[in-house]
């Protein structure tokens, strides 16, 4: 079994054409303000480690990082942490937080998800299943099936996502499936989409 933690995921899903927030390793605090510099703020920042599977329960997400200082503070607590091997500095998104991926069912095969993504996930439970391949057709029935639904399409005065962007995701991840019958588990949380576009800010693979 191969697990591919983030930086790798995102190395592999960026390889076969899905949408991946703009980001760079870096060990070091000098790296990281150039990163930083390269990308523009704000920016987030994360912990890359082999060994720490949810950032979030060490504390290893700071966000909205909009200068020099910040980052500075935000690296050096970042660096505290037990099994730092260094951050992910990656442009910072707004929108709404997605989750989708691929898990390999014994009976049926590669079966794919959609639903509300970010922290929340498993208390909110707000995510859909099909098994693939699917068509056009059946990625919209999975867009429009989450309650959620009346968010992405924009509510109070809010701009509707762009469904395009989930749509090609969604496709996307049909035909990886076909290619990759060893991927046992595709995790992809948060996907932020907002009226622009959709991109991954992070994920998680395993191969058998």
């Amino acid at each position: 079994m191969e697990v591919l933690a983030e930086k790798e995921a995102e190395e592999f899903l960026e390889n076969k054409g899905f949408p991946v927030a703009k980001r760079v390793f870096a060990s070091n605090y000098k790296d990281c303000l150039k990163a930083a510099k390269k990308i523009g703020f704000p920016i987030a920042l994360k912990i890359v480690s082999k060994k720490i599977l949810h950032k979030s329960d060490v504390h290893g997400v700071k966000l909205d990082i909009k200068n020099n200082e910040e980052l500075k503070k935000a690296f050096d607590e970042l660096k505290k942490i037990k099994y730092f091997e260094g951050v992910l500095v990656q442009e910072y998104l707004d929108g709404r937080f997605i989750i989708t991926g691929l898990k390999k069912d014994p009976t049926f095969g590669h079966v794919i998800a959609f639903g509300v993504g970010g922290i929340f996930t498993e208390i909110i439970k707000d995510v859909v299943f099909r098994v693939c391949p699917i068509s056009k057709k059946d990625a919209i029935e999975m867009i429009k099936e989450i309650k959620a639904y009346k968010i992405l399409e924009g509510t109070r005065g809010e701009k509707p996502v762009n469904f395009y962007s989930l749509l090609r995701v969604l496709l996307a991840l049909s035909e990886l499936s076909k290619k990759y019958e060893n991927i046992e588990e595709l995790d992809i949380n948060p996907l932020i989409v907002n009226e622009k576009n959709a991109k991954i800010v992070d994920a998680r693979i395993v191969f058998t």
